[in-house]
């Protein structure tokens, strides 16, 4: 289990198409890889930033992290709808922490991953909105995400300090009462009328 990569962006625009115009919708969803040590604090990663904290940011959602088993199933998709093959580069889904090892699968609230001199709290999956779809090139990407459970998961910082690409995760168990998996489940089944 280890960081293949750690994904920053400032905050930037998205175009989007409505009733025929464009219009230009702020987002920090352009993450890119960073090379080298990253310092991480409360607040997130350094250098990183979110346009909307209602949904994305704040203490509990300081670090998103993403696994990188999922970026096939992605590419397969977007092959699948767009008919063109585009590689998907660390950090397409938005996410800081790329991991590789770790599913959602492995993690419950209240689990604690340990990385460099980091130690990260998992909170929630993600709940993605409709910039992922717009970032993805289409719309239904949202519902995917929803449907499949390939998430990724929000992390609270516990202790700040510095982390970089090749750090090994160690997850330390918390109280083990919810899974990741089971919110997700929860949030299909929950949601079934809304998606279609």
């Amino acid at each position: 289990m280890e960081v293949l990569s750690i994904n920053v962006a400032i905050a930037g625009d998205l175009f989007v198409s409505r009733s025929g115009n464009m219009h230009r919708v702020a987002t920090g969803i352009h993450k890119q890889p960073v090379a080298g040590p990253a310092t991480v604090r409360k607040s997130g990663i350094v250098g990183d930033e979110q346009a909307d904290l209602s949904v994305h940011g704040g203490p509990d959602k300081a670090v998103y992290a993403y696994p990188s088993e999922h970026y096939g199933f992605w590419a397969a998709q977007r092959l699948k709808t767009l008919k063109r093959e585009e590689p998907l580069a660390l950090g397409a889904m938005g996410e800081n922490l790329t991991l590789q090892g770790i599913l959602e699968k492995d993690v419950w609230v209240g689990d604690r991953l340990a990385i460099g001199g980091v130690v990260l709290e998992v909170t929630e999956p993600r709940s993605p909105c409709y910039k992922f779809g717009i970032k993805m090139g289409f719309s239904h990407a949202v519902r995917l995400m929803v449907q499949s459970g390939a998430s990724g998961f929000y992390l609270r910082v516990l202790q700040e300090g510095n982390l970089q690409a090749g750090d090994v995760v160690t997850i330390m168990p918390g109280p083990r009462e919810i899974s990741i998996v089971q919110i997700n489940d929860q949030r299909r089944t929950g949601r079934q009328r809304d998606l279609f």
